[in-house]
């Protein structure tokens, strides 16, 4: 087994080649430099003629020095001064966190390793180091050169980023083996050639970044110019860097072997439940939240919920729920709702692009609230998209569908013109008089127009298509518009010159959806809609599924099937037979709003 030692040891070896590929680059620029240099010195000790000739060679050399040194000394510039990417992150004081700083210092200790100066969390399940050492992610440089060489080591070592679902569905004695490989880099990350070679290969990337960005014509040939030495910097580095990274991996895992390794097999296990568990959350849950300006203020603590239930579920996760017995890791932070909010917050910036801070368009939401002011929003404001597109259909005149004799014949907005009054559907030989039908969308109208119109089913499918495509651009110039920080705990700002409000989502969680979908999705709203209405169901919250359907307190999982039979084979007998089952009338009205 190899050592931690021969780990650093190859991994210094690749960053001296890095540091070589630096140090040649140097030299090329420095060359004609130094060709002038012995030119003029050959000229001034009579080792080489006066003549015609030697003068414009002389010359020439030197207008060639003279440009490759404001060449290199733009290149020098911009890699110096670009400033590297930052992961949007969550920062976690000392004072917000004292005993989650006392494990990893402990952690830290243990190893035998310098500690991390600073922790903060991403919306993410995954862990790392990152160096931060730039001047413009650091204090200021009075600042910095005040302090006592203890404190700038401390602010030497890189900061620890943990993803805060850990610290929610992972009990304490799991994090902190989790973290023991993560925090055993800082060993390496302090050994002066590979933090130097570090620094060069983010300078080179940073300053690709800022050479993509637009600029005017007269900035933009001389960056481009220094966009092209840093990629092809970065592509002689590549082969030495993947290989130094590898063998820093390496040699941090191999020194926390002696650190709880048996239990963080365990806790490598939870990391793909967390991970399955967050996607779930984040894709069924919180989309359709952030799709209508609510963001889940409590994203987090919704872990455990969706992870229990995946537990309760999955028979492959049995007994993973029998360890919340124990000490979860958040008890380590002094408010992890707080914290919880904060980076509930980031997570709705980075996966769908939301404002910065909380507005009377962007307002948190929490899960007491989420199905009264998410799911049955969501059902009314697409039921109501429904109808519009509807009543922007040309007018057909489609035969009337034949009615069973047991149901009674209910009038349709796309029915053929009877002379049955408007609003007055026919008596029911059972009826002693007529029922009055008030004014109003009904999932009937819905119903008729794609069983009866062959061609209506596409046309609402790219329209609605359309429309939700028109209310996402209109959404995204809105969020251009606005600026400033989160409330509560604050985000790091710094993501580097490359990015800005208008690259959000960094990470998107879903493609566009297609027209089918749509129209899928907008009738199962509709029929939700006349549910709750007209059968006495409630919205409900799925934690797996997101918005359910509750009728008698259970839930409806069955809808889906017979909407899709309407929607891709105009056959509604199935959900015909689903409304008879659940007790809906399809021909009362809805409310919309």
């Amino acid at each position: 087994m190899a050592s931690p030692e021969t780990g650093v040891l190859a991994a210094r070896a690749r960053a001296l080649a890095v540091l070589r590929i630096r140090g040649t680059a140097l030299a090329v620029a420095l060359l004609p430099a130094a060709v002038a240099v012995v030119l003029f010195a050959g000229r001034a000790t009579g080792h080489f003629g006066a003549g015609g000739a030697g003068a414009a060679v002389r010359w020439a050399v030197s207008g060639l020095a003279l440009l490759s040194l404001l060449m290199a000394t733009l290149v020098g510039l911009v890699v110096a001064r670009a400033r590297p990417a930052l992961s949007p992150s969550v920062p976690v004081s000392e004072q917000s966190a004292p005993d989650l700083y006392r494990l990893v210092r402990d952690l830290a200790d243990r190893l035998d390793v310098p500690a991390p100066s600073a922790i903060a969390l991403t919306p993410d399940c995954d862990s790392w180091l990152e160096d931060r050492t730039h001047r413009a992610h650091g204090p200021p440089r009075r600042a910095r050169r005040s302090g006592t060489a203890e404190d700038r080591r401390a602010a030497a070592a890189p900061v620890l980023v943990i993803g805060s679902p850990f610290l929610w569905w992972m009990r304490v004695a799991e994090l902190r083996a989790l973290l023991a490989p993560v925090v055993a880099g800082t060993g390496p990350s302090a050994h002066p050639d590979i933090a130097a070679a570090r620094r060069f290969i983010r300078g080179l990337d940073a300053a690709v970044a800022v050479a993509a960005r637009p600029r005017g014509p007269l900035r933009a040939l001389p960056l481009r110019f220094v966009g092209r030495v840093a990629r092809l910097l970065l592509r002689a580095c590549r082969e030495h860097a993947t290989i130094m990274e590898r063998a820093v991996a390496a040699a941090a895992s191999e020194r926390a072997q002696t650190v709880d390794y048996g239990l963080r097999i365990v806790a490598q296990e939870q990391v793909g439940l967390a991970y399955a568990g967050w996607d779930r959350l984040l894709t069924r849950v919180a989309l359709p939240a952030w799709r209508m300006g609510r963001w889940p203020s409590r994203l987090d603590a919704g872990v455990v919920s969706a992870l229990t239930e995946l537990s309760r579920r999955d028979r492959l996760a049995d007994g993973f729920a029998s360890r919340l017995g124990e000490r979860p890791a958040c008890d380590l932070l002094e408010e992890p709702g707080a914290i919880d909010r904060a980076a509930s917050l980031l997570a709705a910036r980075l996966f769908h692009g939301g404002p910065a801070e909380p507005g009377p368009d962007w307002s948190p939401v929490g899960w007491q609230q989420y199905p009264e002011e998410v799911v049955d929003r969501k059902w009314r404001l697409e039921a109501a998209r429904l109808h519009r597109v509807l009543d922007a259909l040309p007018t057909t005149a489609l035969p009337a569908a034949p009615a069973p004799e047991s149901a009674a014949p209910t009038l349709s907005y796309a029915s053929t013109p009877s002379r049955t009054p408007a609003g007055v559907r026919p008596a029911d030989p059972r009826d002693d008089e007529p029922v009055v039908v008030p004014p109003g969308p009904t999932l009937a109208r819905v119903i008729d127009r794609l069983t009866h119109d062959a061609g209506a089913g596409d046309l609402v499918a790219a329209r609605l298509g359309a429309e939700v495509e028109r209310e996402e651009r209109e959404e995204a110039a809105r969020q251009a518009t606005r600026g400033g920080a989160a409330q509560g705990v604050p985000v790091d700002a710094g993501w580097g010159d490359g990015t800005a409000e208008g690259g959000l989502p960094l990470f998107p969680l879903q493609p566009p959806r297609t027209g089918r979908e749509l129209l899928a999705d907008h009738v199962t709203a509709m029929v939700c809609c006349a549910a709750v209405d007209t059968a006495g169901a409630a919205p409900g919250l799925d934690w797996l599924d997101g918005p359910a359907l509750l009728v008698g307190g259970a839930r409806r999982a069955d809808l889906g099937r017979p909407v899709l039979s309407l929607v891709d084979d105009g056959d509604a007998e199935p959900l015909r037979g689903w409304l008879t089952t659940v007790g809906v009338r399809p021909e009362k009205p809805v409310r919309l709003v």
